[in-house]
């Protein structure tokens, strides 16, 4: 039996679809029978439909572990859900019980410095050979690319909310 390699990609960038590009390989993961997690760093329980969708399937578990979109105020409340999620996402991914996690969103959680860029490492550099490590988020630290094995941009050319067109079920969540 061939022993598979676990990667680590990064889906970064200002455009649409780091999440669900990061899902859709869940699906395909889920599809082969493994295993898989996805932990959200900064998205709330909202009724995303995608995630409604994923924690239907067998072998797939979802966790929104966030507050949901942050203002200007007091980030201590986040803080301490991305501190927790943080946690969450250690204890997984040293578990050796999953196949394939995702840590949504954790980009988000380094930026606002509620987790660091050397926590991260260790944590890919800790991690079981076969796991594969999906992380996504706006404005991940370059110096993390030389830690993953593929790394996506989604950049931005139109996007329909400019143009006054509001978020929708189906379409944003």
């Amino acid at each position: 039996m061939d022993r598979r390699r676990g990667v680590v990609m990064i889906n970064t960038g200002h455009g649409k679809g780091k999440t669900t590009a990061a899902l859709g390989a869940v699906l395909r993961a889920a599809g082969q029978g493994l295993s898989c997690l996805v932990l959200q760093f900064i998205k709330s329980d909202g009724g995303y439909g995608e995630i409604k969708s994923l924690s239907r399937l067998p072998g797939v578990e979802t966790r929104s572990l966030g507050l949901g979109l942050m203002g200007k105020g007091d980030l201590t409340p986040h803080r301490e859900a991305a501190r927790d999620a943080w946690r969450q996402a250690q204890d997984a991914v040293r578990s050796g019980a999953w196949d394939l996690i995702v840590l949504d969103e954790l980009c988000i959680a380094m930026r606002h410095g509620f987790v660091s860029l050397e926590e991260v490492v260790e944590l890919i550099k800790a991690k079981p050979a076969e796991l594969i490590l999906i992380i996504t988020g706006r404005d991940c630290p370059p110096e993390l690319f030389a830690h993953a094995d593929a790394v996506t941009e989604m950049k931005m050319i139109k996007h329909h909310l400019n143009a006054g067109i509001s978020s929708q079920a189906g379409v944003e969540y």
